[in-house]
């Protein structure tokens, strides 16, 4: 029977019970519960000091089992599982045990490796714009700007230089024209990004890059090696300390005590001293003078240039000119950009948000699609396309247009999802910052069917991955043994905790019924192979 795209995402519990083969046969039975083989293997191979093979070590780890369910046991008797705490506890572990398994870490791992290795080089790019006429644009909106872009391409590569283009475009307001000084991954919008370390040698143009705000054209001026982070400390020497009747001469007069404090530095006097009693910059002249560690493109470009060209600890700058006055610069460290195993988290971090998320988790997505049998079909998705044409996916005459479309879209899982079935999905969860029609659209379709991948995980898990139940189970129990031991015996003096454990263990033993499968015991070695195999 076919299930909506409702059903998947909002819809039906479903459970799945393997049924108990004779592989899998009741190992003991207490307070009327049936304890599977599997689950008592699950714990016992997890625990290095038991030997299920050796005939003292199976019957000590039996006892401690039987004794482990009678506490679980008493704990459910007296509804510990049934509290506020426990649920809570219970439903954030297995939310995050979950979440493991909706996930490709190695496939992660790889995209995030890539945006590191990006980071080797920082690029320094100029680029010329064609704007989009508003921030909600449909394909004929596009024409346009798309015309120009091509038609200045075709002149640069023909030989005009690209930023006297640049500039003539812009002041004819044309086009708007920029030099970006550095660009990091991760900081750009990711199309532009793309492009612009796709440029190999320096001079290298682009050809029209769309993103939300336009078509560019994109020139790489440099690339430059990542120099990583320098800390320094600063003599700030401003105009706002020259006397008014030296006004006249203010450049002057700054330089002139810039170079007066640098030659005391240089030779031999307390910089940090020096900052104290002479810095103009309040917030860094009680601490010596010191700043936070900073890469490029965060400080103005001539104290940045010259901070970095320091060499060597301790090394002092001369006096350098900047617009806010003339800086005496002090190299106190340097630092490589961090390493993989410390960027990583940082990085993984940032790729969640917005559509780098797409890339993170695409290696996910084509394995469950692969999992899942699913099968795209082009010519429908195209029809939903061609609505793009007139209208953004937003407008209500989308809407109402894409719901009349009733051809296959996708099928998954052996289901066929139809055309307006992903509409509805759409109208309930437009989430894209895309402003062209044709990405917002591709951009929702993608999260549609990872939506309906993850649920299809999450509601198999069982099936796929018999140790969930198991792990979940261990937890359930764990938490119950804790509170119903704290209650009984832990939470007592140290010294009457043996004494309270026998009793308790005692009192189990008649408040509840325990049986034991001897004939399974017995065959535990044969059992235990088949479980390995």
């Amino acid at each position: 029977m076919k299930k909506t795209f409702v059903c998947l995402i909002l819809g039906f519990n479903f459970c799945f019970t393997n049924a108990q083969d004779k592989n899998d046969p009741v190992v003991m039975t207490v307070a009327g519960k049936d304890i599977l083989l599997s689950e008592f293997l699950f714990l016992a191979q997890k625990d290095t000091t038991v030997n299920l093979l050796d005939g003292k070590s199976l019957e000590n780890y039996v006892e401690l089992f039987k004794n482990f369910k009678l506490k679980v046991a008493e704990a459910e008797s007296k509804r510990f599982h049934e509290s506020q705490s426990f649920n809570d506890e219970l439903n954030s572990y297995m939310t995050q045990l979950r979440d493991s398994y909706l996930s490709d870490k190695e496939g992660e791992a790889e995209a995030v490796r890539k945006v590191y290795d990006r980071e080797k080089e920082v690029l320094s790019v100029s680029h010329i714009l064609f704007k989009f006429p508003s921030s909600r644009i449909v394909s004929k909106d596009t024409v346009d700007a798309y015309r120009k872009a091509g038609e200045t391409y075709r002149r640069i590569i023909g030989g005009e230089d690209f930023h006297a283009v640049g500039k003539a475009l812009a002041a004819d307001t044309a086009a708007f024209y920029e030099t970006i000084e550095y660009i990091f991954p991760l900081q750009a919008m990711k199309p532009f990004e793309d492009a612009a370390y796709a440029l190999k040698n320096e001079g290298d143009v682009s050809g029209p890059v769309r993103t939300n705000l336009g078509f560019h054209l994109i020139h790489l001026d440099r690339r430059i090696e990542n120099p990583g982070k320098v800390k320094v400390a600063h003599i700030l020497i401003a105009p706002m300390d020259v006397p008014l009747d030296l006004k006249d001469n203010e450049d002057e007069t700054l330089h002139k005590k810039a170079d007066e404090i640098y030659r005391r530095a240089v030779n031999g006097e307390d910089f940090a001293e020096l900052a104290l009693y002479n810095s103009s910059d309040i917030n860094t002249s009680g601490k010596g003078g010191e700043l936070p560690y900073f890469g490029l493109g965060e400080m103005v470009k001539p104290f940045e240039e010259a901070a970095f060209a320091l060499k060597d600890t301790g090394e002092i700058s001369q006096p350098v000119k900047t617009r806010y006055g003339y800086y005496i610069i002090k190299l106190l460290d340097k630092i490589k950009r961090p390493s993989y195993e410390n960027a990583a988290r940082s990085i993984h971090s940032s790729m969640r948000q917005g559509e780098w998320n797409f890339e993170l988790y695409k290696p996910f997505e084509e394995h469950e699609k692969e999992k899942f049998g699913y099968v795209f079909y082009p010519e429908a998705y195209a029809d939903l396309q061609k609505l793009c044409d007139e209208y953004h996916p937003e407008d209500t005459a989308f809407y109402n247009l894409g719901a009349l479309l009733t051809k296959p879209l996708i099928l998954l899982n052996g289901d066929i999802i139809l055309q307006n079935e992903f509409v509805e999905y759409l109208r309930l969860y437009p989430f894209s910052a895309k402003s062209y029609s044709g990405d917002f659209l591709y951009d929702v379709f993608r999260q549609f069917v990872r939506t309906i991948v993850t649920e299809l995980e999450k509601r198999t898990l069982s099936e796929y991955h018999p140790e969930y139940d198991r792990l979940v189970k261990e937890y359930y129990d764990g938490i119950l043994l804790f509170e119903i031991s704290s209650n009984r015996v832990w939470d007592k003096p140290i010294e009457e905790q043996a004494q309270l454990e026998s009793e308790w263990i005692k009192e189990l033993h008649q408040k509840f019924e325990v049986t034991l499968n001897r004939k399974v015991l017995k065959n535990m070695k044969k059992y235990i192979k088949n479980n390995r195999n």
